[in-house]
């Protein structure tokens, strides 16, 4: 049997993509079913899935950053460290899954995950600041620890019905998105365009006013208001930008960071189903259904992909070869 200590393979934070935008479609399915009274078993099999595809890969990426020796470099990574928040972040989501089946069990997945998430976010924030990270290395996957963590908190934590900590993380996510947006686009503007691999990072430009819209939604009862309003103005300028760039992802290889797609879209779709009912719209149902149907279409040629990838062992990217020791 390989050991984690032969895999030729390198796995990386990113992989956690994968039960993030499980999760995603999850939650879209569960909106669903509060909006329009979707049946409850298909969000329900994709929270199992996710806690699954999460669990199954914490496991095999602890063996494999310890057996590699990565445990020192790899929050510190420029490029993929800001993807290790993912870890804490997923379980926030699974811990609302669970609660309306076990409230006591959610709340204390939930509660874990985001004392972790906020402690991880506090660490990432306070190395950005102190080493010297060129501009050229940002990408999107930095919005995750601050701006992902504090949004996604904050509709977790109206979920449940505590507000006051709901409008904390909401100020928490949106400065952080505020000042690392700025700097993001400034780099995405100014710099050489991101590196092949890390191309359909950019699709996580389109999360934060989704997300955010989506725990405003929470946050205010389902109501449609000024900040909804103002953040789907952001959103539909953001989902044009997406559509622009199809072409340019297509010069991307195949690898875990084509998951960045899946929560992003998710959240997409998951905001419109919220808009849907909040503007009482002619054909609600039927236009739910058809904002699923391609979520969960898009997420089966996703996974159809990446299982292919994992056959061919094109999927994952191969370990750095050691370099040999000078002769003596």
């Amino acid at each position: 049997m390989t050991t984690a200590a032969a895999s030729p393979y390198q796995l990386t934070p990113n992989l956690f993509a994968v039960s993030f935008g499980t999760a995603g479609l999850a939650q879209a399915w569960t909106v669903a079913a509060d909006t329009v009274g979707a049946p409850s078993w298909p969000g329900n099999t994709l929270w199992i899935a996710a806690a699954a595809v999460w669990l199954v890969t914490l496991v095999a990426y602890v063996r494999n950053v310890v057996a590699q020796g990565r445990l020192r470099t790899e929050l510190p990574d420029p490029v993929l460290g800001p993807f290790t928040a993912l870890i804490v972040i997923v379980p926030m989501l699974l811990g609302i899954g669970l609660a309306p089946h076990a409230r006591t069990a959610g709340e204390t997945v939930f509660v874990i995950a985001f004392v972790l998430t906020v402690l991880l976010g506090g660490w990432l924030t306070g190395l950005w600041i102190r080493v010297d990270t060129a501009l050229p290395q940002w990408h999107p996957g930095y919005f995750l620890p601050t701006v992902a963590g504090g949004l996604i908190a904050a509709g977790c934590s109206a979920s449940l019905g505590w507000t006051t900590l709901a409008h904390l993380m909401l100020g928490y996510g949106l400065i952080c998105w505020f000042i690392l947006g700025s700097i993001l686009l400034v780099r995405l503007f100014t710099q050489p365009m991101l590196p092949p691999p890390l191309l359909p990072t950019i699709a996580i430009e389109v999360a934060p006013p989704v997300v955010a819209g989506n725990s405003w939604f929470l946050i205010n009862g389902n109501t449609l208001d000024t900040g909804a309003e103002l953040l789907a103005g952001y959103a539909v300028l953001m989902i044009l930008v997406q559509i622009s760039m199809i072409g340019t992802y297509r010069r991307a290889p195949f690898g875990p960071a084509f998951w960045s797609f899946a929560f992003s879209y998710a959240a997409v779709v998951t905001n419109g189903v919220h808009w849907l009912d909040v503007e009482h719209v002619h054909g609600q149902e039927q236009l739910t259904y058809a904002l699923l149907a391609v979520a969960t279409l898009a997420f089966v040629v996703l996974a159809a992909r990446t299982v292919l990838g994992l056959t061919r062992r094109t999927f994952l990217p191969r370990a750095p070869r050691p370099e040999p020791e000078p002769a003596s």
